[in-house]
């Protein structure tokens, strides 16, 4: 006997307990505990010289998961702030989110998802970008990369 859970959402964690009878020793009861954990964000570090483009991948290890079939949102992240840069919902282009001065016309989402930066700046050493897939309202895959801009 087995209990087969699809499309797992953290509202599925609890105790669940299977009870059956049997002859002639009565009912028997086995219980299991069950933690569903919301993904973990993935940490990366990604060098780029000064005024060559940087591309940053949104999900590094990810690259059979078709991206373009779940909204995504990159972020820009700097003392403790967090601001969107750009939104991706499916079959729609991509929703720029300019409010910012220091982004301005330098950030394009690519083809693959991937953030591209160009050029970037001295004032983009230690900034850290995060993409934000949704793949479900409970299960979001996250990934951050912390920039680190030299110069030649």
């Amino acid at each position: 006997w087995a209990l087969h859970l699809e499309n797992v959402t953290m509202s599925l964690s609890g105790q669940y307990e299977c009870t059956f009878a049997t002859y002639p020793y009565g009912t028997k009861a086995a219980k299991i505990q069950l933690i569903v954990k919301a993904e973990e964000e993935r940490h990366y570090l990604k060098k780029v010289w000064l005024n060559e483009t940087l591309e940053i991948p949104c999900l590094e290890d990810m690259t059979s998961e078709n991206l373009s079939t779940y909204p995504l949102k990159w972020l820009v992240g700097e003392n403790g702030r967090k601001e969107e840069l750009v939104t991706k919902e499916p079959s729609c282009p991509a929703v720029y989110r300019n409010s910012s001065v220091l982004h301005g016309q330098r950030v394009l989402l690519a083809s693959n998802n991937a953030l591209k930066v160009s050029p970037p700046k001295i004032t983009d050493d230690g900034r850290v970008f995060s993409c934000h897939v949704l793949y479900h309202p409970e299960r979001v895959q996250k990934s951050s990369t912390t920039v680190r801009v030299f110069g030649k």
